[in-house]
């Protein structure tokens, strides 16, 4: 690993010399420039990870050169040096990014101490920033879709992004509400601050209060220091609420007194600390009827339903299957040192087949699998059918002198059949499970010769749309 470099500006060569040779025996590599001049030509010459600077140079003084030093490396971390610095200095240095101030005569051990916090933070700060980059292209990566589905919830996620308004978001599991949480965040007004989450699930239900609210040294068994709960730790930012269908009663009306009042009291404290946090809340749960069976209180569902999203699952999306996985080989060939492999086309028409009841986090591990497990670097019918077991190839075939649109309607006849089969000719159940409405599903059985009793085989009968007639209940 290479010594993080410095670069020690001051016009006295004797402190020069110290501070040098104090750093390098730490380890350090480190070049010097006796003025503010030389400093910005060594630093337009070649990288440092930080710069001790003097304040009183005749040349260029120190607070010029941390100007000029700015245009050119705007996060880079520098260190202020003074033996008379006065407050209006100090505040104009911090103004202008100086991270800290050493007062001369300066002693090894602080040089030393202030170094290694300042080169510490500036780590810390950059893997935060590399971090929310990271997410951020997760983000865009995740959020995949050109079909209708996805087109609404990204639209929604734009317009509700910039706001203030409480968002829920719904889905089954493995949809990505989470992602539409991150979504929201990263493009609101709220982005420089933090991003907190909490399953309400995964709480027990007598620490969930403390986990929201945080608690006071004392306030109960095990409660060996003062804690911030999450609210506390969102100010400023959004705190991400999943599975808020799981809250304790109890904790229910302290997060409705909290979105009304903007106001918390940790447990076993009597201090109200105000938060500002913007909630976003998720479940797989339908909280209407939570709320009609008094297990969710009316009045928080109220508050949290500003913006309601719902996120579709995968089988409502299919036509945004093959983007996904085209997205994901990518991504478990590079985390697994893999070459580069791609899908026949059989194999996601297959892909495309299945039900999907994990949705986008199931087709994620089922390709990172099937990229395991595969006998060469192009996936076939064959690798999905050893991954998945139990899915069901819908046959469709090209045949020489037929035109498109008879192999096409050949094809959704079969689609529609299997379909019909897996639901026991339950109409309503099929179309949705088809993504259509239950009228289009008549059109289109009508038009592809299904007769929606059953019989497959016979032609569909002159007259009004079936209704009575066939399984809808």
């Amino acid at each position: 690993m290479p010594k993080p470099s410095l670069l020690i500006v001051d016009d006295e060569p004797n402190i020069l010399s110290t501070l040098r040779r104090a750093l390098e025996l730490e380890g350090y590599a480190v070049e010097v420039a006796g003025s503010g001049r030389i400093a910005l030509e060594k630093l337009k010459a070649g990288s440092f990870d930080g710069v001790l600077l003097d304040v009183a140079m005749a040349d260029m003084n120190g607070l010029a050169t941390l100007r000029a030093l700015r245009e050119i490396s705007p996060e880079l971390p520098v260190i202020m040096m003074s033996g008379n610095a006065t407050l209006a200095t100090a505040v104009e240095a911090t103004k202008l990014g100086a991270c800290d101030f050493l007062e001369k005569p300066i002693t090894t051990d602080k040089v030393l101490i202030t170094v290694h916090n300042a080169l510490k933070l500036a780590r810390l700060v950059e893997e935060s920033e590399a971090q929310k980059a990271k997410e951020r292209a997760d983000l865009k990566q995740w959020m995949i879709g050109s079909g209708p589905h996805m087109k609404r919830v990204i639209e929604t996620i734009r317009k509700a992004a910039p706001t203030v308004a409480r968002v829920l978001v719904t889905g089954e599991r493995g949809t990505g509400k989470e992602l539409v949480a991150r979504a929201l965040h990263e493009h609101s007004r709220r982005k420089d601050g933090p991003f907190v989450k909490l399953n309400c699930a995964a709480i027990p239900s007598e620490l969930i209060e403390s986990e929201l609210f945080g608690h006071e040294k004392g306030s109960f068994t095990g409660a060996t220091q003062l804690r911030r709960g999450k609210f506390e730790q969102a100010h400023g930012g959004t705190l991400f609420l999943d599975e808020i269908g799981d809250m304790t009663p109890s904790a229910q009306a302290k997060v409705l007194r909290v979105l009304q009042e903007n106001e918390i009291e940790r447990v076993g404290g009597s201090e109200t600390i105000t938060v500002d946090v913007r909630v976003v809340a998720a479940t797989n749960k339908a909280l209407e009827v939570e709320c009609e069976k008094g297990r969710f209180r009316a009045d928080l569902y109220d508050r949290l339903n500003v913006v309601p999203i719902e996120v579709p699952p995968l089988r409502e999306r299919r036509e945004d299957v093959p983007q996904l996985v085209e997205h994901f080989l990518v991504e478990a060939c590079a985390q697994n040192g893999m070459r580069k492999a791609s899908v026949q086309q059989p194999a996601l028409s297959l892909l495309m087949q299945h039900d999907w009841p994990g949705n986008v986090r199931e087709l994620k591990n089922t390709i990172e699998r099937m990229v395991i497990f595969a006998a060469g670097a192009s996936l076939t019918v064959e690798d999905v059918q050893a991954a998945l077991p139990g899915v069901k190839a819908v046959r469709g075939a090209y045949k020489r002198g037929a035109a498109l649109k008879d192999l096409v309607a050949s094809a959704e006849r079969e689609i529609v059949l299997a379909a019909l089969d897996a639901n026991q000719h339950h109409i309503a159940n099929t179309a949705r499970e088809l993504g259509l409405e239950r009228s289009h599903l008549y059109k289109k059985m009508r038009a592809l010769g299904i007769n929606p009793r059953g019989d497959a085989a016979a032609e569909p009968e002159p007259g009004p749309e079936p209704g009575d007639d066939a399984t809808e209940e």
